[in-house]
């Protein structure tokens, strides 16, 4: 499955911006999607992710309360809506896909998409 990750840009501090991850060459289904970010000089950290069903749901600290992870299957799409951004929130974010086989999990990374935020 291929991942195309889009959405990002520059936004004052307070603004509001929804990445989407697109996936192509095969479904979603049955994948759990997370969205990752990183800084230079920083290690990839976990941001938010939601099951295959949609339904189960975790965000990192750093953004409870003001990001929303939600999922399309028809569309084979995840999005991320990101409220009350904060410099700190400045990163280059990238989609993940994954799914158990048998014993092996087959995960995917999409490109990045930048995210400015703004002081």
């Amino acid at each position: 499955v291929q991942l195309q990750a889009s959405g990002g840009g520059l936004v004052q501090t307070g603004g509001s911006l929804r990445l989407s991850c697109e996936a192509s060459g095969n479904t979603l289904d049955g994948y759990a999607v997370g969205w990752f970010r990183q800084v230079p000089g920083k290690e990839r950290e976990g941001v938010s992710c939601i099951g295959s069903n949609g339904e189960s749901t975790w965000y990192a600290d750093s953004v409870k309360g003001r990001f929303v992870i939600s999922r399309d299957n028809a569309k084979d799409t995840v999005y991320l809506q990101m409220n009350s951004l904060k410099p700190e929130d400045t990163a280059v974010y990238y989609c993940n896909a994954q799914i158990l086989r048998g014993l092996k999990i087959n995960d995917y990374w999409g490109q990045g998409t930048l995210v400015t935020v703004s002081s």
